[in-house]
Parts: C-alpha cells; sequence; structure tokens
C-alpha cells in the first residue's frame, strides 16, 4: 500500500515542461458512505447491502461503491453520469476535499505514487496547492479581485514573487483569448469570458493534475462548444492530466480519452468512447448511447481493411469517420489509405464501409422493433 512519506511529486517552476511531468491517477476499492457513523455500515455495504436498503434502515446514503478507475496521465479522464450518479463525489475524493469511508487515491508514476488518503494535513495543503487545480462549474471568482489578480491568485498562496505571477498570468490570460481584460472585474465579463479566466488561473498553477466538475455545464451551447476547443487546443500543448466531469455524452466524447460512466455510485461501464458506443455493456448504456453521432465517434482504425493502396486521399488512423467521408466526398473517390502518425501505411478504408458504421443496424434504430 503506497505510503504519503517523502511527498515531492512536483515543485513549480516557471518554465517546465507539464507533459514531462504527468502524472497518473489510480482510484482502488474507493467506498463512500455520508452518515453519522459510515464505519459502522461499511461491513454490511461490502457484503452487499444496497443503498436503498442503506438508506432506508440506517438512514446513511451510499455515494460511492467500489470504484476502481485508472486515470491516464498526461489524458482527459472524462466521468459521466446523471444527477445523484457520485461523478462529483468522485472527482472531490482526488484533492480530498472528501474524505472516503475506505480505498485508495494513488497519484503518481511507475517511480514513485502516493496514497492522497493517507497524506498528513501539511501534505495534504502543499497536495492542493501545488499538484492540483480545479475548475467549478459556478467560476469561483473573487469578485473583488481583476481578472488578473484572480488569475494570480493560486501562485500569490503559494508564495511565487510578483514578478514570476505576473508572468505566468500574462501568458494563460492570452492563451485562451482573454488579452486586454486584464483590469476588468467579472462582474464586467459574461458567463463565458469568466470560465475562461477559471482556466486560466487553474493554469497559471502549472500543477500536473487539473479537475474540472461540470466547468462548462452553465454555459450557453455555443460558449459551451467553443471552451470544449479551447481546452482540447490547450491539452495539446501542456499535456496535463485532466479530470473532466460532465453529464453531457456529446460532451464525454468529443472530450474524453477515457470515460467511466456511474450510476447510482457504481462504474457501470469504463473505456474509450469508441469502445462504449460501439459495445454499450448494458441497457442502460445503450440508451445513452442510441442517438449519438458514430461518425464523430468512431475512427479509421476500426474500419480499415488490409489490401493494396489505393488512388485517392490518405488519411489518418485516428481520424473520425465523419471527417474521411467528408474527405472522400470532397474528392470525389470511394476508398482511402489510413496511415499512422508517421506516415506508414496499415490499410484501406472505404466509404460503403464508413456509411455502414454511421447508420446504425435497423434493429437497433430509435423507435423501430425487431420483426
Amino acid at each position: 500500500m503506497a505510503e504519503a512519506t517523502n511527498h515531492t511529486l512536483h515543485t513549480p517552476t516557471t518554465a517546465q515542461t507539464d507533459a514531462s511531468r504527468a502524472v497518473g491517477i489510480q482510484i482502488r476499492k474507493l467506498y463512500k458512505i455520508f452518515g453519522p457513523t459510515p464505519e459502522k455500515f461499511l461491513p454490511a455495504v461490502l457484503d452487499g447491502m444496497s443503498k436503498q436498503e442503506l438508506r432506508e434502515q440506517h438512514g446513511h446514503v451510499l455515494g460511492l461503491r467500489d470504484i476502481h478507475i485508472d486515470m491516464p496521465a498526461g489524458g482527459i479522464q472524462v466521468v459521466m453520469g446523471l444527477s445523484g450518479s457520485g461523478k462529483s463525489t468522485l472527482i472531490r475524493h482526488i484533492n480530498r476535499l472528501i474524505d472516503p469511508t475506505s480505498g485508495e487515491v494513488l497519484v503518481g508514476n511507475d517511480a514513485q505514487q502516493v496514497d492522497v488518503v493517507k497524506m498528513t494535513a501539511s501534505q495534504l495543503q502543499r497536495f492542493r496547492r501545488e499538484e492540483t487545480a480545479m475548475v467549478f462549474q459556478k467560476f469561483a471568482l473573487f469578485p473583488h479581485l481583476t481578472v488578473q489578480e484572480n488569475t494570480e491568485y493560486g501562485l500569490k498562496v503559494q508564495g511565487i514573487k510578483p514578478k514570476q505571477r505576473e508572468e505566468q498570468a500574462l501568458r494563460w490570460i492570452e492563451r485562451v483569448g482573454l488579452k486586454g481584460y486584464e483590469s476588468s472585474y467579472p462582474n464586467q465579463l459574461s458567463g463565458g469570458m469568466q470560465q475562461r479566466v477559471g482556466l486560466a488561473r487553474a493554469l497559471t498553477n502549472d500543477a500536473p493534475i487539473l479537475l474540472m466538475d461540470e466547468a462548462f455545464s452553465a454555459l450557453d451551447p455555443l460558449i459551451r462548444t467553443d471552451m470544449q476547443s479551447v481546452l482540447l487546443d490547450i491539452q495539446q500543448e501542456i499535456g496535463k492530466t485532466i479530470v473532466f466531469i460532465t453529464h453531457d455524452l456529446d460532451e464525454a466524447l468529443r472530450l474524453g480519452d477515457r470515460i467511466a460512466i456511474l450510476r447510482d455510485g457504481e462504474v457501470v461501464q469504463q473505456g474509450t468512447g469508441q469502445q462504449i458506443v460501439l459495445k454499450p455493456a448494458d441497457d442502460y448504456i445503450e440508451s445513452f448511447v442510441r442517438d449519438v453521432n458514430r461518425g464523430r465517434v468512431i475512427r479509421c482504425r476500426t474500419l480499415m481493411q488490409d489490401g493494396p493502396a489505393v488512388e485517392g486521399p490518405t488519411v489518418d488512423a485516428s481520424l473520425v469517420i465523419e471527417e474521411a467521408a467528408r474527405l472522400l466526398s470532397a474528392e470525389g473517390k470511394d476508398a482511402a489509405d489510413v496511415v499512422n502518425s508517421k506516415g506508414k501505411r496499415l490499410g484501406t478504408v472505404c466509404m460503403n464501409d464508413i456509411i455502414a458504421a454511421m447508420v446504425p443496424p435497423r434493429d437497433e434504430a430509435p423507435g423501430t422493433q425487431p420483426g
């Protein structure tokens, strides 16, 4: 079991490459029971007592049951589910805003892992200040501070010198598209602009872990899509370990390198977006993915076939098939060669297979019945 001693995951500097110090997160056997004496009822929950029984018979609420998730270092882990599924409870265990009833939250890499659950008060304070940053749904900006002052706040708490704070803050204010608004106050900004300030503040902290709890849920659809694009663009540059909470499947599929879907405090399915869409674990997941645009999820590597090279365009194996179809249509071709990131040819993908994959079989189509 990992110990919380010698906690030296990261000491912030101004010019480090985030990707080089990305850390993974492993959640193991995590349980959370809310109530006055949660430990008393943990054995019953371990033996299979249901959430309903625990509430009705003992007045306690089962928040999380036996959570096992490996969150990739330098990737975006989405945790999604409906209201009450436990997703926000889960993310608050990573920086221990909520203490678990039982389990481990291991953070680090192969060389060193620490268990956040075992950290002392001083270790936890340092971990929260230097290893993690959080972006909230409600922005959580200080109304009496300017955009720049809000952005610098985390570094100020860490005791970073003013000049260094200013340099880092101005860099990220510009990077999220707010150059020129440094002296503005939150009430002078739109909701989307306020959330950009929240993102800039989190990035300025230079922490390897970024926690985003329904960060874009309060935004209008077009602004929300724009913020998703901003996040994906920045992630290409910084390669942080991001944990993103959402109730929206389209958002999960667009952002997530991996997705975990929760229901009633339990993980129902986890994997890549493509795995979840093509192989839903049960009827609950299937109801989520039934109306998904598969063309924006399935990638060329899934449909490619062996065979000789074709006359036509080449597409990257990671390209979604909707984009591949658009390219083939524009060039009037029926097939394309599929290549990897180094340009090596892997196979071919044809328009007929793309169309078949984008349109679900008749017995899967909404509103139809087999027979």
